[in-house]
């Protein structure tokens, strides 16, 4: 007790002579044993992030259980028949491409691809995003035109560039396969096939799409062997100096909110994509995309809404520099659609052990995949 007391007592006596209450300083270098007997006190105690006014960030929190895990043995039979659905290539136009195409379990619920193809092998505008801990999203698609899983599922079904499947024809297609009315009749009580019944299994599926325990998690509930001296040291940047916490907060890392990263490519007609003004048609939202959750990062590459970046490295690096921050051509000063780069993204001045911790930090929330074996398909 004596010692964890002195431990204490010296990380806090650390603190104050580094300035490390400053915000201004609190940028400076702790040693490792003072990061550590700061960090393994209960998050609550932790230094406040570096955040900007406005930024209405919550804390780094260990991972929550999916709502739906109280409710799975009730629905273990909808979220049979969800698997199935998941899993079947026949709710593709072509017979050929099933939601596991672009969102492979082995791949953490993404396909490891900078674009997905889909119908005829046409290539998708944006990277697939990992649909693990869906559950936990309010904003769907990266420029979120949808706010429910049972929503979203008919823009790939029906896209007539990737699954290419009229929904509405979907029912009267999969009634022709036997094997479906069994299924339909244990989830629903009768063998009626709905396109309301198809979205429902589909979704609750989905809902069960949950992270493994990371190292940081175990950290969290107070193990603090499971990080490394780096790890820890990567946590402090990513709160402090890094300002990760400006986007990426709470139990998945993410503000689930919209930003405007500079890659929108503006007046280039090939690579241009106009995120979420394509939805809202509000100026301020031009460039604009969703704030991925970190948690997998390190297994979900490449990264960014087109694919950009396939290692870790190069994203950090873009981050450290600011990121892209487009200057409108004279002909350009008066245009109310010339995208912005969000006043949240700073140069940062990570040196290279710095952004080695970053990553470091950043494994520490990345696991191996969930084992999940694929189901028999009906006949």
């Amino acid at each position: 007790m004596k010692k964890v007391l002195f431990g204490l007592l010296a990380a806090i006596f650390t603190m104050v002579q580094l300035g490390f209450y400053n915000s201004k300083s609190s940028y400076n270098a702790l040693p490792a044993d003072s990061l550590r007997a700061i960090y393994s006190h209960p998050a609550a105690e932790w230094p406040k992030p570096n955040v900007d006014s406005g930024v209405h960030w919550a804390e780094l929190t260990a991972l929550p259980k999916a709502p739906i895990a109280s409710k799975q043995k009730e629905l273990e039979k909808v979220i049979a028949l969800g698997k199935v659905l998941f899993y079947d290539p026949r709710l593709s136009g072509s017979n050929q491409i099933s939601c596991i195409s672009c969102h492979s379990p082995d791949m953490n619920w993404a396909d490891g691809k900078r674009v997905s193809l889909g119908h005829d092998q046409s290539p998708n505008q944006r990277n697939a995003p990992s649909l693990e801990n869906v559950w936990y999203l309010k904003n769907l698609f990266w420029d979120g035109r949808a706010k429910s899983l049972e929503e979203q599922l008919e823009g790939p079904i029906g896209s007539d560039i990737e699954m290419h499947q009229d929904f509405a024809a979907l029912p009267k297609k999969l009634g022709k396969i036997n094997g479906y009315k069994a299924l339909f009749t244990d989830a629903f009580g009768d063998k009626k096939i709905t396109t309301e019944r198809i979205a429902t299994a589909l979704a609750d599926y989905q809902r069960t799409f949950t992270s493994r325990k990371s190292d940081f998690d175990y950290f969290m509930e107070g193990n603090s062997k499971r990080l490394t001296d780096q790890q820890i040291e990567g946590l402090h940047l990513f709160r402090t100096k890094a300002r990760c916490m400006n986007c990426h907060y709470g139990p998945l890392f993410t503000d689930d909110d919209f930003h405007n990263l500079g890659l929108t490519y503006y007046g280039r007609d090939k690579y241009e994509d106009l995120g979420r003004y394509n939805i809202t048609k509000k100026p301020e939202d031009v460039g604009k995309f969703k704030t991925p959750g970190l948690r997998n990062i390190m297994r979900t590459r490449p990264w960014f809404h087109n694919g950009l970046f396939d290692n870790i490295e190069g994203v950090i690096n873009m981050y450290n520099a600011g990121m892209p921050q487009p200057k409108p051509r004279p002909d350009q000063l008066n245009d109310p659609l010339f995208p912005k780069t969000d006043p949240l993204i700073k140069r940062l001045g990570l040196s290279k052990t710095e952004k080695e911790a970053l990553i470091a930090f950043l494994n520490s929330i990345t696991t191996e995949p969930w084992r999940i074996q694929a189901p028999e398909m009906p006949k």
